[in-house]
């Protein structure tokens, strides 16, 4: 188990330049095994997560050749079914949530799509019924062996049809999207997710060749093809580790500048660190943070009332941010109230910050109170363990602005998540070190 040792209380200064985006990563990944032809990705993040999906499809027989820094060419001509059946694959597929993309290309291409259950973090429940009800209603027949956790799905030809999903699922979507492409007839898909990850994958499925309609609506339109050529495509920046580096910036009254963040794809975020009382200012393509030295302060509701950051679905706030912002909030002048409403473990990491002297409310599963220092009492360092990949980044930073030396350890969450985060940490002033 790695460990970051982190001496708090530094002034940081310069630039960082934001990894490619985890989440498409893996659902452009899994896209690959929709044709035969050359698929050439740029800006592929270097991170855990990532690479154990390229790992996934080269053992399931996608040819793969790294190009440079961040950039793949992928073939996936000679794809070995058996594999899908082997213990091999029951043990490489459920260490990875992201594995279960998989699963709707295979269908749509080769007639079956296999999956053990995945793994991912442990942030409360992750259910699966939204992808396997959507592809069952392409015609698919569903059958799952709960002694060895192992879902399948078969099909001879699928055929479009219309479908209301019962959650805006981003993975789900895109799994259903996936297996639609290559579909007979036309399905439609209402309560469609419509995430900018989600969109870039519509996207480059159409210049592969698919027909999608109603791109960034909730309400898709996919004609099926017969087949899909390859493509070229590049990754945007990380929306979550921009948000990161923001309450970084604030946590630590540094001036930063966030470079190539992607300001079209960014959503509410900027609004939600604004309604903190945090400075942002956009610089062409750039986020320049300056640095807070008399604080920042949360604002009220127009009638005075207390703040609530809750999340939701795009284009509403992502939920891998509220640990981000709750941390910020430590050390505002103010109050807020943080609503987790998708994942009900996604807020225990709090005792570790009221360990560090935080001023928090756990109200229950999915709602916390912050009540902020004002930079009047610093958090005190400690020693922790990482939960999950965001709350692990946000203790990381709580410890970062902390007084004193502080341990983390299970760093291995966030290197799923972080390329290099120690060494890009380091360039712009921070103490840290991996032991």
């Amino acid at each position: 188990m790695g460990t970051f040792k982190i001496e708090g209380g530094q002034t940081l200064q310069g630039e960082i330049t934001p990894q490619g985006a985890k989440n498409e990563a893996l659902q452009i990944l899994c896209a690959v095994l929709l044709t035969e032809e050359t698929i050439t990705i740029h800006n592929i993040p270097d991170i855990l997560d990532v690479n154990k999906l390229i790992d996934l499809l080269e053992r399931l027989g996608v040819k793969t050749e790294k190009l440079g820094k961040g950039a793949y060419s992928f073939k996936a001509d000679e794809i070995d079914l058996e594999y899908l059946q082997s213990v091999q694959f029951k043990e490489d597929g459920k260490g990875l949530r992201g594995s279960i993309m998989i699963v709707g290309p295979l269908l749509a291409r080769f007639g079956k799509g296999y999956i053990p259950k995945p793994g991912g973090d442990k942030i409360g429940r992750r259910r699966l019924d939204t992808h396997f009800e959507g592809l069952i209603k392409l015609g698919a027949r569903f059958r799952y062996n709960r002694e060895e956790y192992f879902y399948g799905v078969e099909a001879e030809k699928l055929k479009g049809t219309f479908m209301l999903l019962d959650e805006a699922s981003v993975t789900g979507t895109a799994n259903i999207v996936m297996a639609s492409v290559l579909a007979e007839g036309t399905t439609t898909i209402y309560n469609a997710a419509c995430e900018p990850y989600l969109q870039q994958l519509c996207k480059m499925l159409n210049r592969m060749g698919a027909k999608i309609s109603g791109v960034g609506s909730n309400l898709l339109t996919i004609e099926g093809v017969e087949k899909l050529s390859g493509t070229t495509h590049t990754m945007l920046p990380d929306m979550i580790e921009i948000g990161s580096w923001i309450g970084l910036a604030a946590m630590t009254q540094s001036e930063l500048t966030i470079k190539n963040a992607g300001w079209g794809s960014l959503g509410q975020i900027p609004n939600v660190f604004r309604k903190l009382g945090i400075t942002l200012e956009k610089r062409g393509d750039d986020i320049y943070i300056p640095s807070h030295t008399d604080g920042y302060e949360i604002q009220s509701y127009i009638d005075g009332s207390i703040l609530t950051v809750s999340d939701a679905p795009w284009p509403g706030f992502t939920p891998d941010l509220l640990s981000i912002v709750l941390v910020v909030a430590t050390q505002a002048r103010g109050s807020v109230l943080i609503h987790q409403k998708m994942f009900e473990s996604r807020l225990f990491f709090v005792d570790k910050l009221i360990d560090m002297g935080a001023k928090i409310i756990l109200c229950d599963p999915h709602r916390a109170t912050v009540i902020g220092h004002d930079f009047k009492s610093r958090l005190k360092a400690t020693t922790m363990t990482s939960p999950d990949i965001r709350a692990g980044v946000s203790l990381l930073i709580a410890a970062l602005s902390a007084k004193g030396t502080s341990t983390i350890h299970n760093i291995e969450q966030i290197d799923r998540g972080y390329e290099n985060i120690d060494e890009r940490l380091r360039a712009i002033g921070a103490r840290i070190e991996r032991i």
